[in-house]
């Protein structure tokens, strides 16, 4: 839920919870209410109406657990039933319970079994049961047959006498937008790829347009890659796949590689050619997919850009695609337990007018080898950091 629906549910609940405390003061004969017959067995129901929607609202409160749905449903159901028993004085509380009805169905949808999240959580933990929990160290006899550029920024990464990163899990946060004149919209995202012969790339993103929460899932697994976009994790906006995603994808994952992973940079499946001027060019393989980008470096020895004409532009509504030169420019990189990692970049297309950047991003964590033990992003994208 977003920060504003889970304060209205908390201010709700708890409003409609002290109601039906009345009500079972009120059926307990503890006030003087000519209008309603005392009733013990009604006042224990209105109660136990009460302390579910306190509940519901404490809940809603502390963040909304991934089974609050099941205690607002029954909250909801037992308030519905108390209700039904007095519906000539009470009955305008069934418009609260149906609120409160659609708010569950919401996050069950949100972070339920059908989830993107539970998708997302689902294929990451069998994702990275396949890779190899103990990666030899990258060496400096593995450098050597990288162009000199190349083989410096691995070696400026950090990675040589580290193990070889067999996999990743990154937070994002920043933003993102649709065209050059449309709206950003604030998003936080969460991915995790395996490296190695048959790599994955899974990656849930959480934006907010126009006020309402949208979640993107995008799947990248045996070659073959999907898009998935719906908004309020109800109603779906985009639906992409074929082959131009297929190829799209599989230069997202070679700029992953180079980008997030130097360490792994030796083993891909990569055929390079020195350039001249600290630029490098890369033809990856994977599958049927061939791909390639021309990398440059700056002269400390850091990437600072990655061009790909090998990537299609998606149509607004996700059922076409446009071949458009991509481009991931890299503006800063931090230090991080003896690595050098990125820490913020953007993407962009070239369209017939110049350069549009469509994404901001700062990294806000790289981890390699990564279990997971924390939960999905979180579901309020707040602004990203500007510096």
């Amino acid at each position: 839920m977003t920060n504003l629906l889970r304060w209205a549910v908390v201010a709700i609940a708890t409003l409609h919870g002290l109601i039906h405390l009345l009500g079972a003061a009120e059926r307990f004969g503890w006030t003087d209410d000519p209008t309603l017959e005392r009733s013990d067995a009604l006042g224990v129901l209105w109660l136990a109406a009460a302390i579910a929607l306190f509940a519901a609202a404490l809940l809603a409160a502390l963040g909304a657990p991934t089974w609050w749905w099941i205690l607002a449903v029954a909250a909801a159901v037992t308030s519905q039933v108390a209700i039904l028993t007095s519906w000539d004085i009470s009955g305008s509380g069934t418009l609260v319970n149906l609120l409160i009805l659609y708010v569950a169905l919401y996050s069950f949808m949100l972070r339920g079994p059908p989830s993107f999240r539970a998708q997302w959580k689902r294929r990451a933990s069998e994702a990275l049961a396949t890779v190899d929990p103990d990666p030899g160290p990258v060496t400096e006899a593995d450098l050597a047959a990288l162009p000199g550029p190349l083989a410096a920024y691995v070696r400026r990464s950090g990675a040589v006498g580290r193990p070889r990163p067999t996999s990743l899990q990154v937070r994002f946060s920043g933003r993102i937008r649709s065209a050059p004149h449309a709206a950003w919209m604030p998003f936080r995202a969460r991915q995790v790829s395996t490296l190695g012969p048959n790599p994955q790339r899974l990656f849930l993103m959480d934006a907010t347009r126009s006020g309402l929460p949208v979640t993107v899932l995008h799947v990248y697994c045996d070659v073959r890659a999907t898009m998935r976009a719906k908004v309020m994790s109800m109603i779906t906006v985009v639906d992409a796949s074929g082959p131009e995603m297929d190829l799209g994808e599989t230069v997202t994952v070679f700029n992953d590689l180079v980008v997030l992973a130097p360490g792994a940079i030796p083993d891909a499946p990569v055929t390079w050619t020195d350039l001249g001027e600290r630029r490098v060019r890369g033809v990856f393989t994977n599958g049927d997919q061939t791909v390639s980008a021309v990398l440059t470096f700056d002269e400390t020895d850091d990437l600072v850009d990655f061009v790909s004409e090998d990537r299609s532009r998606v149509s607004p509504d996700g059922k076409s695609f446009v071949r458009q030169p991509w481009s991931t420019p890299l503006r800063a990189y931090r230090q991080a337990d003896g690595r050098r990692v990125l820490s913020s970049g953007a993407a962009r297309w070239r369209t017939p007018d110049g350069w549009f950047t469509y994404i901001e991003l700062e990294v806000e964590e790289v981890l390699g080898s990564p279990t997971l033990t924390v939960d999905a992003p979180s579901t309020h994208p707040s602004p990203p950091r500007r510096g």
